[in-house]
Formats: C-alpha cells, structure tokens, sequence
C-alpha cells in the first residue's frame, strides 16, 4: 500500500535557528494534532540536517532530507555534499531532479540517473521531480516529457530499488508563480505517471508507488488535489516555511 506523505522544501531559506525554531513548531504539532499514517519530510539547507534530524528522531512519521546531492561518494568538489555525507546527518531522504536544479544548474537526466544511485547506495530515497514548463504544457508534449525523464532518471533501476523512490510531479509553470494546476489536470497527469510506472515495472509496483504533487499546493487548495485517486500528497515550497499552513496541509490526511 502507498504511503501518503506531504514534504516541506525550505529550499535556500532560513538562517540556523529560525530553521531549528519552525522545524521545532512543525514536531510539536504533528505530535499534537496528526491523526494518521501519513508521513512528514522536512527538506531544509544542508546547515540544518543533523540539528533536525535530531528532534525528529522520537518522533513517528517525521523524517528529514536533503535538497541536493552531488553524485560522487568525496573528492574534489568545492561546496558540494555527498550521499554518505547527508546520511551521517540522520537524514533519509534527497529530493533530486527539482525543476530549479534542472533549470538554473542544467541538471540533465544523465546526470539525475548518476545522483539516484548514489542515493540509494547509501540508503536515502530519492523524491525524484518530473514536469513540464509552460512552453511544454502549451505545445502538447507535457506526457512526452515526463516519459523521457523518468525514463532517463529512474527507469534504469531494478524493481527493488525503484520501490525506494518516490516521484513528486511538479508543473514547473505552477511553482513560485501563484498558478496551480486544476485537480483534475494534477490527476490527469498523475495516472499517467502511474500508467508509465506500471508499463515499466508492472501494476504492483505501480499502485504502491507515491506520487506528489509539486505546484504551489497550498491549506486552500490540498485537500481538492490530494482527494484525487492517483495524488499521494505533496512537495510543498513557499507553504512549508509556516508552520501553521504546513500542518494545515498535513493534517488532510488525518483520520
């Protein structure tokens, strides 16, 4: 059975200890008010991993990741961190293939494929981003696309390890620009994530693969999009960074 998970991306915010401040507000909440199986994933700059870390440990269904990872294990690589680097921190979790790291770092699906086995090699799960532009959306060749990345980013896995991923659909013209796609186009492109899954590695894996949305989901708009059959929660920005708006989002999945 898939689980369902909403993830917070701090992305380049927060200093240290407004960091440890919200990601301390966001435990005591879920402690207080989560009714549920679903699962909570801070991923905050590297400065924060193991200061956080720490506070989620005690607590079940909260985990912490990484925003990023260089492919190589050490070396040379000036500001870079690695997979056994990020692991050592107690985090379990990288998001890789982010249309921001896509986009402004000209991460290519060579490259995120190299990233995706370095993560788990050393035991983090990859939240593996795929999605369109506006220009790819407009044009029809949105499905083409996000075959072509999962193909070059994830495809080339065995079964077992592709069960340790989890995909995050982001519609890069809905992320930071206050547009988000319609549930029913979230779904749309959703089973089809799914359907390429399935056509891959066969219906099984498939129905337990997660699936997030990753575009400006929001308290107002979670529980319209999360009540589709094939979106398994989030990748939330922007409504990550308070915490009050955060849980609003998790606690859709309450029970």
């Amino acid at each position: 059975m898939r689980k369902n998970i909403v993830a917070g991306n701090w992305k380049m915010n927060l200093d240290y200890e407004k960091g440890l401040s919200l990601f301390s507000e966001i435990v005591n909440m879920v402690k207080d008010e989560v009714v549920g199986e679903q699962e909570v994933i801070v991923c905050s700059p590297a400065i924060h991993l193991y200061s956080i870390s720490k506070l989620a440990a005690p607590v079940a269904h909260v985990h912490v990741g990484a925003q990023n990872i260089h492919q190589a294990e050490s070396g040379a690589y000036t500001g870079e961190i690695s997979a056994p680097q990020v692991k050592s921190t107690g985090a379990s979790y990288v998001i890789l293939g982010h249309s921001e790291r896509r986009a402004y770092f000209g991460e290519t699906d060579t490259l995120l494929a190299e990233k995706v086995d370095a993560a788990l090699k050393h035991g983090l799960s990859p939240i593996f981003c795929i999605g369109e532009t506006k220009e790819e959306r407009e044009g029809g060749n949105f499905f083409e696309v996000i075959k072509t990345q999962l193909a070059g980013g994830v495809f080339h896995l065995s079964a077992e390890e592709f069960t340790k991923v989890v995909l995050a659909y982001e519609p890069v013209w809905a992320i930071g620009t206050g547009l988000t796609a319609s549930p029913e186009q979230a779904q749309e492109v959703h089973a089809f994530i799914r359907s390429a899954v399935a056509e891959k590695y066969g219906e099984e894996i498939a129905d337990n693969t997660t699936i997030l949305y990753g575009g400006s989901a929001n308290p107002g708009n979670a529980r319209d999009l999360f009540s589709q059959k094939d979106i398994d929660g989030g990748l939330i920005g922007g409504a990550s960074l308070k915490s009050r708006d955060f849980l609003e989002i998790v606690k859709v999945f309450n029970k």
